[in-house]
């Protein structure tokens, strides 16, 4: 058989059929004209010749009625090799069709139907993959018409419950919800319309009988054509995808999950971030609750204790809110991790999941079908599952999941998923909880070291700001101080130490020490700063030397001129001057009443750790109501600009800010507003002073000669002024102190002595003289009759001291004023 191009498998196409008719002696009587054309040899060449010469071998003809065997009236089939009419020879397949017309006195004839051999031999390859894809039972068959309805299947199309047995004539939409008929046959209608395959579609075919799960199912079509090219439908494949594609589910819920937990370091937010993920992908409705240990960063008791109450964190799903309760507390009847012993004595952990079904049908009275109250929280729900956060052998807490309405029921490979996701979620909310006592303590020790944002004294109003550049930790090198000195003045600082996080804190830490102690004995600001270079210097000794064998050499300070930077300022109320120094650190911005700013011109000195250069000294005269603003280069180098350009900035939101008219502690503010909200390139510390002024009337000035007869005189000064502050209440006590303060000085320093009286927020008393030996407070004996004095003064006193002054030394004594 052969047919014309395009129709060569068209069983029906009699015209192009290439065959011969042979009458009963095996002669050929009959060549058709598509004979003519496999052959390449005329009818007239062939008729009436012996059909055997047309063999390549005509000694072949007996093997070749051979392999008619017993087909007898049936017919049957061989294979020849014939010869061509260009001289060569054509391997063909034939079928020997007898015509049984030999009643009418004729020899029998027969119509011998011929063809290629590889065409024959591939129509029956088609034939048979289609037969047997028709018989297999691994994918479902089907074959529609133009109007998709049902032509032929195989028996396993959708073994599912409610597809009916016989579906010759049917549309998918008589057996499958509207909705999933519907996307299917338009799928299939557009592959019928365009003629292009449709590969891998995946669908979802839920029958009306069993609606609740359903079944995923892959779809490959094509279009069916007849012989000249219209269509006549479509045939399709359908395989069911439904464990592959929940295996692929479950993995992808796994890696976002995963994904959710390694975003954030704060314990809350980690649980959100996974509820929000379980729900409603996984199930309708998901709970996470926490031992409240865990929110604080503490670490909940290990396997022995009792299970402590849970705290519901996370709660998410439609509908959770009016089922389960959003805060509040719960208890679980199983531990969060439990302990099972094994063969070799210790306890080896498990963290095992609980999985209940059938809530719908189960008792709800107590007893040994009744389900957990956990399992009850959702109404509607049809089944539950719980499985505990449990790391390191400790238990945080619990994950629960519910399912409701048309969705399947959970089952033991949903648990198992469940359980691995809270082995990870322990880990993170591990690493968080751990991440948050790290910062809280970090976070302590830095506000440790930092004074109060806020403070008042009679020579200022200061209000400080501090901004990490690791938001996370929290933890800085920079710092700020307001430090009371004697005689109502007070001393501003402001350092950065190279670094961030808890190296620089640490060393920011000692820094902070030192200046408070130097401050202490009452040094000028450029001397203080000396002595802190070379503490510095010694700390970066220390760190080169300790332990260099570990590498950490140098991680508390770094070398050179990097070491740290700090401005130390003093301003006297009563002078209304500030004296200041710095050790590379920027100037300070002076805010006038009139409402100019400026920047204090410094001669700044190295940087603390350098050592060998002095620090120069620069005083300020500020009128009252002026507003200092001490900075770190944070402040002014956050921009592309240079330096210059951040000062100038700095100096438009102080303006901007109204840090005349308005209380510091909210200017302060205004002026880092804009600051980047992530990660900012350097802490930034910014300190307010607004200054102040003690009054005249409340200071008192008298120069006594170095005569004893004076001693009473100064008495007698002291007391009247008293009377007139009202401060009578302080007489007896002033007069000792001003009595004890003036003998000594006129007894071992020589020379006139300067008394002052100083009324602010306390009572200070001061006695100056030219001595420059410092006052000691020793205990006396018995049978001594002087040594007493300072001992009497440290007693009356709120605190008392001394410092030096360009001509002498001053030695004070502070007394709390009465209440008003």
């Amino acid at each position: 058989m052969r047919a014309t191009e395009g129709n060569q498998d068209y069983p029906f196409a009699v015209t192009n059929t290439a065959a011969a008719l042979l009458d009963g002696a095996g002669t050929v009587v009959a060549w058709t004209p598509a004979a003519e054309a496999l052959l390449e040899r005329r009818s007239e060449d062939v008729c009436g010749r012996p059909a055997r010469e047309l063999l390549a071998d005509a000694s072949s003809w007996a093997a070749v009625l051979a392999q008619g065997g017993q087909g007898g009236g049936a017919g049957w089939e061989g294979r020849a090799v014939l010869r061509h009419g260009s001289g060569g020879e054509l391997e063909i397949g034939f079928r020997v069709v007898p015509l049984n017309d030999g009643a009418r006195g004729n020899p029998a004839r027969c119509l011998v139907l011929g063809a290629p051999l590889d065409l024959v031999a591939r129509w029956r390859q088609d034939h048979a993959f289609t037969h047997e894809l028709f018989l297999q039972g691994r994918v479902g068959l089907a074959v529609f018409d133009a109007d998709l309805r049902l032509l032929r299947t195989n028996t396993h199309l959708l073994p599912y419950t409610g597809v009916p047995v016989d579906l010759n004539g049917r549309r998918l939409a008589d057996f499958l919800w509207a909705e999933d008929a519907r996307i299917i046959d338009d799928r299939l209608r557009e592959v019928l319309r365009s003629g292009s395959p449709l590969i891998g579609f995946n669908a979802t075919a839920r029958t009306l009988d069993d609606s609740r799960g359903g079944r995923v199912v892959t779809i490959q079509a094509f279009r069916l054509q007849e012989p000249d090219g219209r269509p006549m439908g479509v045939a399709a494949v359908f395989t069911d995808v439904t464990d592959h594609e929940r295996s692929r589910g479950r993995l992808d819920l796994l890696y976002r999950a995963t994904g959710a937990l390694g975003g954030s370091l704060s314990v809350l937010r980690t649980v959100e971030d996974l509820v929000k993920i379980l729900a409603p992908a996984f199930g309708d409705c998901v709970a996470i609750d926490l031992a409240e240990t865990v929110l604080t960063g503490g670490e909940p008791a290990a396997d022995g204790h009792p299970t402590p109450p849970l705290i519901r964190m996370a709660i998410a799903g439609a509908g959770a809110e009016a089922d389960v309760l959003r805060t509040g507390t719960t208890r679980f009847t199983a531990p969060l991790a439990a302990g099972t012993p094994g063969p070799a004595g210790p306890a080896v952990r498990e963290c095992r999941g609980e999985l209940v079904t059938g809530l719908g049908t189960r008792s709800a009275a107590p007893g040994s079908d009744a389900a957990p109250e956990w399992a009850t929280a959702v109404r509607g729900a049809h089944s539950a599952m719980t499985a505990p956060l449990s790391a390191r052998g400790i238990g945080f807490g619990r994950i629960t999941l519910w399912r409701t309405g048309d969705a399947p029921p959970l089952d033991e490979d949903d648990l198992a998923l469940l359980e691995e996701i809270a082995a990870r979620a322990a880990v993170a909310v591990d690493n968080a909880r751990r991440y948050t006592k790290e910062r809280r303590t970090a976070v302590g020790l830095q506000r440790s070291l930092l004074p109060p944002a806020t403070s008042e004294t009679p020579a200022l109003e200061a209000a400080g700001l501090y901004l990490p550049a690791d938001a996370d930790s929290g933890v800085g090198g920079d710092w700020f101080d307001v430090i009371p000195l004697s005689s109502a003045r007070v001393a501003l600082v402001v350092g950065d130490v190279a670094g961030h996080g808890l190296h620089a804190t640490a060393m920011m830490g000692r820094l902070r020490s030192a200046v408070r102690a130097m401050a202490d004995l009452e040094l000028e600001p450029e001397e203080l700063l000396a002595h802190v270079d070379d503490m510095v210097l010694q700390v970066a000794a220390e760190a080169e030397s300790d332990d260099a064998e570990d590498g950490d050499a140098g991680t508390l300070l770094r070398g050179g001129p990097a070491g740290a930077t700090c401005l130390y300022a003093v301003y006297d109320p009563i002078t209304r001057r500030c004296v200041m120094a710095s050790a590379g650190h920027p100037p300070p911005a002076v805010v006038g009443p009139d409402g100019t700013v400026e920047y204090v011109e410094l001669s700044p000195g190295p940087p603390l750790g350098v050592g060998g250069w002095p620090f120069e000294p620069v005083e300020r005269d500020l009128p009252p109501g002026s507003v200092l603003a001490l900075y770190t280069d944070g402040l002014i180098e956050r921009g592309a600009g240079d330096i210059d350009e951040g000062m100038r900035d700095l100096a438009d939101r102080l303006l901007r800010a109204d840090v005349l008219g308005r209380p510091l502690r909210q200017a302060r503010h205004d002026i880092v507003e804009g600051l980047p909200p992530g990660r900012l390139r350097d802490d930034v510390t910014l300190l307010l002073a607004r200054t102040r002024v003690v009054d005249d009337g409340s200071v008192a000035t008298w120069l006594l000669d170095a005569d004893p007869a004076v001693v009473a005189d100064a008495r007698h000064l002291v007391l009247g002024q008293l009377t007139a502050w009202d401060l009578d209440e302080l007489a007896f006590s002033t007069e000792l102190i001003v009595s004890e303060l003036v003998t000594n000085s006129i007894r071992h320093a020589g020379g006139q002595v300067r008394l002052r009286l100083i009324r602010a927020d306390t009572l200070t008393c001061e006695v100056s003289d030219s001595s420059n030996t410092q006052p000691r407070m020793r205990r006396a004996r018995s049978h001594e009759e002087g040594g007493r004095g300072l001992y009497i003064v440290a007693q009356l006193s709120h605190r008392w001291g001394s410092r030096y002054t360009v001509g002498g030394k001053t030695v004070w004594s502070e007394q709390n004023l009465p209440p008003a």
